[in-house]
Order: C-alpha cells, then sequence, then structure tokens
C-alpha cells in the first residue's frame, strides 16, 4: 500500500514512520510519499527517517516530493498533518489573542478560529485534489483544528475523510491505569464530544464500568494528569472526566492569566525548538535521529505546562507520557482496520449520522466507532447533560460560523464567528480580533 503524507516535513512524521517500521503483517504499507512546500524541511525529515529504517531490510520506501497531484496519485492512505502560516503563524495567533485578554490557544477560543480561517481554503483545495486524483483513497486527518477542517472536507470526500486525534485514547488509558487496569487498551470507553471538547463518561473493563468507583475516591481521582489538572472535587461535581483541553473552558481566567504572565507562548517556544532543530540538520555531519529524539523529549515534557501550572499540577510524570495515546498509533490501527477489514474500536472525528441526536447528520463528532473495511461507523450514545451539551451545540455553532465565513469570504460572517465563541465575550473584541489577525495574517485577505 501507498501511504502520502502532507506536511511531510513536519517534524512530527517520524513518529508515523516508526509505527509504520512495528507493521509486519500482510498488506501493510511499503511505500510512503512525503509532500511539503519545503525542501529543506522534506530534506531534514527524509534523514532522520532514513536512520529509523537503518536495520529494517523491509522498511516501507520514501520519496519525497513538491507536488502535491504527484504526491496524490495512486495513494491506498493520505494523512494530512499541514500547518497553514507555519509556527510562525500559531505564536501570531497567541500573541494577537492575548493582547486583547482572551485565550490564543491553537483550537480553542479565538487562536482556534484564526487558525481555521487561514486553514479552511487550504484543506478546501485538497480535498477537490483527491477527489479528482485518488478518489478511493482513505483520508486521515490530523491537521487542527482537527473537527472543523475534517467536517469541511467531508463535503468533498464524505465518510472517506476520517479524524483522528490521541487525547481521548490517551485520556482513557490513564483512567484504565488509575483503576489498576493490567491491558488498558481492551477497556471500552464511554467518550462523547467534539475535537478537545470531550467528556469520558464510563470506562468498562470486563463488561463492568468502573468509573464509578474512581469517582468515590479521591485519592485515585489525584493520581493521573486530568485529576492533577481539574482537581478531584470539578471531577466528582461533573460526573465524567472531562478532556485535558476543557481546562481552558472550565479555569479559562487561570489559562490566560498564565499564558499571558509565560516567558513565551507555546507557539513561540515551538517555532525557535523547531528552528533550532531545522538549522541543525543543515549539517550533513548532524546525527539525524538523535537529534530529532532530544527535541521531542523536551516537546512532551513541556506540553500544557501553563496549565499544570495554572493547576498547581506540578511537572508531566513519566507515566502520563508514557500513557499518551499516540496519533500515529490510532493512524496505524485506523489503516490496518480499514485495508485488511479487521474489526476495531477507536475514537474518531466522523460525521455524526444519528449517533448524537442533538447535532445534525453532518456534524463531525468525537465518538467511539466500529471500524472495518468500509470505514468508521460510529456508535450512538446516551444524551450529554445539559451543561455539556450546551458547550457542545455552541461551539458547533461557531464553527458553522467559521465555515461559512471561509466559503464567502465574509468579514461580517468571521466577526459573528469570534463573538459566538464562549471564551470571547465582546462583540467589539470580535471585530478587532478579525483586522488584527487580517493585518498579520496574508492568508486572511480573502475575509471583506
Amino acid at each position: 500500500m501507498k501511504l502520502t503524507i502532507l506536511g511531510g516535513g513536519g517534524f512530527r512524521v517520524p513518529l508515523v514512520y516508526g509505527a509504520l517500521l512495528g507493521d509486519r503483517a500482510e498488506g501493510r504499507v511499503t511505500g510512503v510519499t512525503l509532500y511539503d512546500l519545503d525542501a529543506g524541511r522534506l530534506s531534514a525529515i527524509a534523514r532522520v527517517l532514513a536512520e529509523q529504517a537503518a536495520g529494517h531490510p523491509d522498511a516501507p520506501a520514501v520519496t519525497v516530493t513538491t507536488d502535491m497531484d504527484e504526491a496524490l496519485r495512486g495513494a491506498d492512505f493520505v494523512f494530512s498533518a499541514i500547518r497553514v502560516g507555519g509556527l510562525e503563524g500559531r505564536a501570531a495567533d497567541e500573541q494577537v489573542a492575548l493582547a486583547k485578554g482572551v485565550l490564543g490557544q491553537e483550537t480553542v477560543g479565538a487562536g482556534g478560529i484564526a487558525y481555521g480561517l487561514r486553514t479552511l481554503p487550504v484543506v478546501d483545495h485538497i480535498a477537490r485534489r483527491v477527489a479528482a486524483l485518488a478518489p478511493d483513497a482513505w483520508f486521515i486527518n490530523f491537521t487542527n483544528p482537527a473537527g472543523l477542517v475534517t467536517e469541511a472536507m467531508s463535503r468533498h470526500l464524505g465518510d472517506r475523510v476520517i479524524g483522528i486525534c490521541d487525547s481521548p485514547v490517551g485520556l482513557g488509558r490513564r483512567v484504565a491505569r488509575a483503576l489498576g487496569a493490567t491491558r488498558p487498551q481492551d477497556a471500552w470507553i464511554d467518550y462523547v464530544g467534539l475535537n478537545h471538547l470531550g467528556w469520558l463518561r464510563g470506562l468498562h473493563i470486563d463488561g463492568r464500568d468502573q468509573l464509578p468507583r474512581l469517582l468515590a475516591d479521591r485519592e485515585l481521582l489525584g493520581s493521573f494528569e486530568e485529576g492533577k489538572l481539574f482537581g478531584p472535587e470539578w471531577i466528582q461535581s461533573l460526573g465524567a472526566v472531562p478532556n485535558e483541553y476543557l481546562h481552558y473552558y472550565y479555569y479559562n481566567r487561570e489559562a490566560v492569566k498564565a499564558y499571558r504572565e509565560a516567558q513565551q507562548t507555546r507557539g513561540a517556544f515551538l517555532r525557535d525548538q523547531q528552528a533550532r532543530f531545522y538549522d541543525c540538520m543543515r549539517d550533513p555531519a548532524a546525527p539525524a535521529l538523535r537529534t530529532w529524539d532530544d527535541t521531542r523529549a523536551e516537546r512532551e515534557a513541556t506540553y500544557m505546562s501553563e496549565n499544570r501550572e495554572a493547576a498547581g499540577a506540578g511537572e508531566r510524570d513519566e507515566a502520563s507520557l508514557s500513557e499518551s495515546g499516540g496519533y500515529e498509533k490510532v493512524a496505524l490501527a485506523l489503516m490496518r482496520a480499514i485495508a485488511r477489514d479487521e474489526r476495531a474500536t477507536l475514537i474518531l472525528n466522523v460525521r455524526n449520522r444519528t449517533a448524537l441526536r442533538i447535532l445534525d447528520e453532518d456534524a463531525v463528532i468525537e465518538v467511539p466507532c466500529l471500524v472495518d473495511g468500509n470505514g468508521a461507523h460510529p456508535v450512538t450514545v446516551s444524551p450529554l447533560p445539559g451543561h455539556a451539551a450546551g458547550l457542545v451545540c455552541a461551539i458547533k455553532a461557531v464553527e458553522r460560523e467559521v465555515l461559512a465565513a471561509a466559503a464567502s469570504g465574509s468579514r461580517p460572517a468571521a466577526i459573528k464567528a469570534f463573538a459566538l465563541h464562549p471564551l470571547i465575550d465582546s462583540v467589539e473584541v470580535a471585530r478587532r480580533l478579525v483586522d488584527e489577525y487580517r493585518e498579520v495574517h496574508p492568508g486572511l485577505a480573502y475575509l471583506t
């Protein structure tokens, strides 16, 4: 099989390739094509992959190209992890929002909307090219904001585009470990919401829901990452364990304060860190894989550090790092299930159909899905409690306004999207955000 990776010069591509190296089963990926606009980044990542492949005589062959149409032709799967505007764009998203006193995180609030507005025209073009050149390919989306981008692309690719995220899987495994499960990957996770906006409402081990036992034990609740972030008392009040990204909603003032007081934003940190990595890789004598590994370790250890500081949660521990869902593992499991028609259960971003009745059929949601050779099929979930349903409907309404603004190029529609977001409390602030984002991002000049 041929796998095409859009954003093939991206820093995390070696994670995907590493997962492929461990796959020995029939029908595995035998060829990987990396596509990127930046030939220098492509070259750097290709060097890392070459060192990863050492000692693997049957490693998937790697080709690189800056021609997207060439990359798409003949693909069985297309994996997308592009970043429109690069990390410089992410840093600008954060800084503009924080200057207005609102959150600038890349998928949540003002930053997420700005990122979506400049990304949607690009992924719309990609979806059209995939439909024309690789109509039978399955498209796996990891481009943020993942739920919004997946919904936009589904208008051209239907159910053949599937969004992935490792947050729900990592959450489920951490909860399972806290409950003493020896094989957390075998637990059934009752999880529902939108991407980066969901709740774990049950965790079934050997057919029994173990979440009530966790909720009754404050010591257990405080033993894993989300328990430290939100606090046992708040999780008990919710009766569910929130995705870590809900910290931006439940503790918004504290998060904004921590971000404003930090020496630099997360985007700026990653921009500078990755610039050092790619600069180092210009030296042909640099040890590619070791340099990449060292950079990745620092990146993972500092993940959501501002939120942990605001919550007094301390440093991220080794157990939390080891229980990460691993988006590359989710992608590999998804490809295996479809290519080999092997039934699997995965939490994915897919069109709702009738799974969550408060939203329409075409709304992309994040829920457990049964996956086979015909794709991903969302499992019907029980209704959300009022507080969660209200938040899901509010954010889906914002996403729909972002989609409308991107399709029409309407500045008023973009202002409406910002103004309706629960974390932006002023129409006037929304207007200023749109105008300043247009100034710093050439890709938003289409909003008139």
